[in-house]
């Protein structure tokens, strides 16, 4: 069982930038790939961006590639997203998401259902 509890967001203006702490509870989280997910009203949960249980890899979505930048911390059981040159656009509920390895196949880092856990989400609005 993993709790996650995500913090870091708020208001901020266009070409802004907000960092997201996603904090994990239990002594498996570098087992887990990690994940960033976001939802804005009436519209369906997107991915943003996820990172290997190691580390080593990261991937992104388009629209946020070359601005985002996903990393973890295993010793403190942390992932974060900095978040830079911000955009309207942007503006999202943000949930961060825990994915065991056995949930792993082929391009799952970018599937909702792929991942086991989530946080509760934290509000991020770009003012224009």
């Amino acid at each position: 069982q993993v709790q996650l509890v995500e913090s870091g967001g708020g208001l901020v203006q266009a070409g802004g930038s907000l960092r997201l702490s996603c904090a994990a509870s239990g002594r498996t989280f570098s087992s887990y790939a990690m994940g960033w997910f976001r939802q804005a009203p009436g519209k369906e949960r997107e991915f943003v961006a996820a990172i290997r249980w190691s580390g080593d890899r990261t991937y992104y979505a388009d629209s946020v590639k070359g601005r985002f930048t996903i990393s973890r911390d295993n010793a403190k059981n942390t992932v974060y997203l900095q978040m830079n040159s911000l955009k309207p656009e942007d503006t999202a509920v943000h949930y961060c998401a825990a994915m065991p390895a056995q949930k792993y196949y082929s391009g799952s880092y970018y599937q909702p259902k792929a991942y086991d856990y989530w946080g509760q989400g934290t509000q991020v609005t770009v003012s224009s």
